[in-house]
């Protein structure tokens, strides 16, 4: 279970959630208390489980509001609302990643998209439980809009209605009006609307973002319904609400230019200096077979697909956590010897020799100092098909500080990074067929996953003041995102292992 998503928790990482990498898993019918404290993050995040694709249904809202006495950067809202986005599977969601983990293969796409759980009016037999979000003419609302989907990309409208951006990631930031919200898996968004149109019902709907060519997908739409209290009484509430019109499934064009617009709220000045620069280059990659028609090896012409990273592909631990290999010492769970640039350089976005293809595997992880200021590009590839991958960090905000197209120059784009405003996020996409930079403080000891769409890669950060007990948080300690304000405050958290599946939770934390 990872309880909280972005959630920085210094000093406790062994409750950062991973399976096998920071703790072993929950087991059925066990329990495992987190106790953590909140700091310097104010905003929408979220929880979910961290074992396969359980967290496909286990998941929920976590919301943190300022503390007594401060305010938001903005007019208070009349209402919020979170709206949580998922995907639906129609078969066992532990099963379907055992076919997929034996065959070679992706996962079967998923057969509905869902907003709080319920799919919505355009799926059949669903109407009745489509989410409704009541507003009076004239107010302004707060959406706390998460997407918590296993692995797809989402477009995300309001018919005839815009929307302006005043967070992401438990982080504020500037805000600008847009008619449409591009949401990363991971990723969070809090938008303001005005019910500034005539009363009647409209359609928040959301639709994929599938950047990869010739892959399946699901093409369904979700909806919920912003809902005018004045139509209940009327014959308005009998009618068809109105339908906003999303941008084509793959519309790169539209996604990268909304979050290009992203910006931090306040000024700040990101470091120049860098301690530990790294270049990662991420994508897929297929596996070969000593027998190519095994059941096990259904991928292009009798392999496996994998995804690796620098042509490592990672593979987890069985029966030791990494945190608990690394404190205790035990030889033989893991290396220390990920390569920090790709071993071998070639056009990643160009034409891939085949012989590029195929990864090593191994649980390899590299080590950082406590305190580095840390660059990390993360460049897409064209091996099988070029794609947008969602990183998320663990234990880690991040700054974005640059993005484009094509293979990174290290001599010319640097000169063109955001160091002043760059938006403080702990999910973000490369850009398909192009490069991300991050920028951040190795500031909390532990192994902390880089997760992209299923692919691994850990860093290690040696604590070097106190020891510790022990397709994925920090704000730098410069206060970014939160106007300076800094609190702390308990919170304990009791988890359940059960057999069940739980469509939806969600944790609200106040002060």
């Amino acid at each position: 279970m990872s309880i909280r998503h972005g959630l920085r928790m210094l000093r406790n990482p062994w409750a950062d959630g991973p399976s096998y990498v920071t703790q072993c898993p929950i087991q059925p019918g066990g329990s495992y208390t987190y106790r953590f404290r909140i700091r310097d993050q104010e905003g929408t995040l979220w929880w979910h489980a961290h074992t396969g694709f359980l967290r496909a249904t286990v998941y929920g809202a976590f919301i943190i509001y300022p503390r007594l006495g401060s305010a938001y950067p903005f007019s208070v809202p009349k209402q919020e609302f979170p709206l949580l986005l998922g995907q639906w599977f129609d078969s066992d969601i532990v099963l379907l990643q055992r076919q997929a983990d034996f065959a070679g293969l992706p996962p079967n796409s998923s057969v509905a998209y869902t907003t709080n759980g319920q799919p919505g009016d355009l799926y059949r037999c669903s109407s009745q439980g489509t989410v409704r979000v009541p507003v009076e003419a004239g107010e302004t609302i707060m959406l706390r809009i998460i997407n918590s989907a296993l692995n797809q990309e989402l477009f995300f409208s309001i018919a005839n209605h815009s929307m302006t951006v005043v967070g992401t990631d438990a982080a504020y930031t500037k805000p600008f009006r847009t008619t449409v919200l591009m949401i990363g898996p991971g990723q969070t968004f809090n938008v303001l609307v005005t019910a500034d149109q005539p009363q009647g019902l409209y359609y928040m709907a959301a639709r994929a973002y599938e950047s990869a060519l010739n892959a399946p997908f699901d093409n369904t739409t979700t909806t919920a319904i912003l809902e005018y209290r004045s139509t209940r009484s009327s014959n308005q509430n009998r009618s068809r609400p109105v339908l906003p019109a999303l941008p084509a499934f793959n519309d790169t064009a539209t996604a990268t230019a909304f979050t290009a617009r992203i910006r931090g709220l306040s000024p700040i000045k990101v470091f120049t200096k860098v301690d530990v620069n790294l270049y990662f280059i991420v994508g897929l990659g297929l596996i070969n077979c000593t027998n190519p028609n095994s059941p096990r090896c259904q991928g292009p012409n009798g392999t496996r697909f994998t995804a690796s990273m620098n042509n490592v592909s990672f593979e987890l631990p069985r029966t030791t956590s990494l945190m608990q290999a690394y404190y205790e010492r035990i030889p033989g769970v893991f290396t220390t010897d990920f390569p920090p640039v790709p071993p071998v350089q070639f056009d990643y976005t160009g034409n891939v020799p085949r012989g590029l293809w195929t990864p090593s595997r191994g649980t390899k992880l590299y080590k950082v100092k406590y305190g580095s200021r840390m660059q990390i590009v993360l460049q897409d590839t064209s091996i099988v098909t070029t794609e947008e991958h969602p990183m998320h960090v663990h234990g880690f905000h991040f700054f974005v500080v640059g993005s484009g197209f094509g293979n990174f120059n290290p001599a010319t784009d640097p000169l063109k990074f955001n160091l002043v405003d760059p938006p403080v996020r702990n999910t973000i996409g490369t850009p398909p067929g192009g490069w991300v930079a991050i920028r951040f403080l190795a500031d909390n000891p532990a192994s902390h996953i880089n997760l992209f769409h299923g692919f691994l890669s850990l860093l290690q950060i040696r604590n070097l003041v106190h020891p510790l007990p022990h397709r994925l948080t920090s704000e730098l300690g410069f206060g970014h995102g939160t106007s300076g304000r800094k609190w702390s405050r308990p919170f304990t958290v009791s988890t359940t292992s059960t057999a069940r599946s739980t469509p939806m939770l969600g944790l609200r934390k106040h002060q």
